[in-house]
């Protein structure tokens, strides 16, 4: 009996090194980037909104504080998906698409498939060449005309390679909403990423199921930010229900600051936030990040290391044990371990382009392409211009640094598209992309 126990007690200790031995099952990644949403407009960062579902995220998880995107969607998108800055790609405005080349630029799925993972793309895909599936997803719901959800302002969205048309009453965010419910059970079982680009809050500004008839302007914002809110908790509820919520890492962002056009301007904690969309200053680039994957992630934590949109590429692979691609110059750092809760390597800096402007920003600094210094102490409300004859050491040390960076990255010339790009566009019904 005796040798019996001790046999048993050595074939256990094995099989538990073994086990440990073996690498952890991959997470599955959601990676949700909200349309037009600022630091204004999370009530978690400071926005005066009801978001009660998004809070969560944060107090469930780790949040960073300074995250940037472009100020403006294509750019941002492009960015993220590829790891690489607008000078690099071309991709520098909504404009300039078209320089864009599937065949000499790797996007987050073609790298993700190899590791194991099923990909899907479900919502907003504009302003970028060829669609979805051209780029490595295996499936996807794109919608093309932001803000126009209804029958009455648009005739059909595309779901895997076909056009459908709307029917009334139909809400199209609720049916991106369906479409994510029947990829997460069909995939329950194997390793999923998911980039969900939501239509919510970008203009024109229009009712939601859950509005009143009369409302104003400001009270469908309002409601457009709770029903993005209310997505996003119901996406969360689907993962509990498939228990697949600490198997699930899931990243919730903005693609570029607040538009707000004709509402009230963006505040955070009741002040003013300096610049929004479309603009080079920090409420056109600033944007939440909440990331909260259960057990994993520590909870209630937030964190000031600098994160630009080029990182999130080598964070979801080096999440999913994928290999990076091979002869690519990626701008993208990692900061999946700050994700783990470690101290990682943040960024030191962050650079931001934009149509011909460009800027380079620490932790303190930032400096702009046309030799401006600009003192962020008080930002995001207030970015105080730095006399260039300052004696100030930290300044001038300041500025010598950032200039190295801003030399290493030659920002694209101007397509003469920004003044295009402030205005909400007019969506042809139908458009295909």
């Amino acid at each position: 009996m005796k040798q019996f126990i001790t046999t048993a007690t050595v074939v256990a200790a094995a099989l538990t090194s073994l086990l440990a031995a073996q690498p952890a099952s991959k997470p599955n990644i959601i990676l949700i980037v909200s349309d037009d949403v600022g630091l204004g407009d999370v009530h978690c960062t400071g926005g005066p909104f009801k978001t009660p579902n998004i809070d969560a995220l944060a107090s469930g998880g780790t949040r960073f504080e300074y995250c940037y995107s472009t100020p403006l969607c294509g750019p941002s998108r492009c960015q993220l998906l590829t790891g690489r800055y607008p000078f690099r790609t071309g991709l520098i405005s909504n404009q300039s698409a078209a320089a864009l080349a599937a065949h000499q630029e790797i996007m987050l799925p073609t790298v993700m498939k190899p590791a194991g993972y099923a990909t899907a793309c479900v919502g907003k895909w504009g302003q970028m060449p060829y669609g979805p599936s051209q780029w490595g997803f295996d499936e996807y719901l794109s919608f093309h005309g932001s803000g126009r959800y209804w029958l009455e302002q648009t005739t059909e969205y595309e779901e895997n390679g076909q056009w459908k048309k709307l029917r009334a009453r139909e809400y199209i965010p609720d049916l991106m909403h369906n479409f994510i419910v029947d990829f997460l059970n069909k995939h329950k079982d194997q390793p999923f990423f998911l980039y969900y680009p939501m239509d919510h809050i970008h203009g024109p500004i229009v009712r939601t199921p859950d509005s009143r008839k009369g409302a104003t302007k400001d009270e469908l914002y309002a409601d457009n930010v709770e029903y993005m809110d209310k997505l996003v908790g119901k996406l969360m509820a689907e993962l509990d229900r498939l228990q697949l919520r600490e198997k699930t890492v899931v990243l919730f962002t903005g693609d570029n600051g607040t538009a707000r056009f004709g509402v009230t301007a963006a505040t955070v904690k009741g002040k003013p936030i300096s610049g929004m969309k479309a603009t080079m200053l920090e409420g056109g680039s600033r944007v939440p990040l909440i990331v909260n994957w259960p057990g994993t992630t520590p909870a209630g934590k937030v964190r000031k290391d600098l994160i630009d949109f080029s990182d999130f590429f080598s964070t979801c692979t080096d999440l999913g044990g994928a290999k990076l691609p091979a002869g690519v110059t990626l701008d993208s750092h990692s900061f999946a371990a700050q994700i783990k809760g470690g101290p990682g390597t943040p960024r030191e800096w962050v650079y931001v382009e934009l149509n011909g402007k460009s800027y380079v920003r620490n932790a303190r600094y930032k400096l702009n392409n046309r030799g401006e210094l600009f003192d962020l102490n008080e930002a995001p409300f207030k970015e105080i211009p730095v006399a260039k004859d300052t004696a100030d050491p930290a300044a001038l040390a300041a500025r010598k640094s950032l200039q190295e960076i801003l030399d290493q990255h030659p920002t694209a010339p101007s397509n003469g598209a920004e003044k295009k790009a402030v205005k909400p566009a007019k969506q042809a019904r139908g458009r295909r992309n």
